[in-house]
């Protein structure tokens, strides 16, 4: 999430152009990209959420971008909300 949107920040403040150019620069496929990208498009509450999780140090991320794939593909932020209980 925190990459999603400190990347989005580098478009906005003219420092990249594009996703594309993300991509290039982070050395990661511009379909990747895209699916980090996606992550702006949860409800803020479920983005606070995120970024809010405690840091894990040893184990698998109580969520992983994968798992938010299908959400993230839902408009409607109630029910995003709804999906992520």
């Amino acid at each position: 999430m925190l990459k999603a949107l400190s990347q989005h920040q580098l478009i906005r403040d003219g420092h990249v152009a594009d996703y594309a150019q993300l991509a290039r620069l982070g050395q990661v496929s511009r379909a990747r990209m895209t699916q980090i990208m996606n992550l702006l498009n949860l409800a803020p509450e479920i983005q606070e959420a995120i970024l809010f999780l405690l840091r894990v140090e040893q184990g698998g991320d109580p969520v992983t971008e994968r798992e938010l794939r299908e959400v993230v593909g839902v408009e409607d932020w109630e029910e995003q909300q709804r999906l992520c209980r």
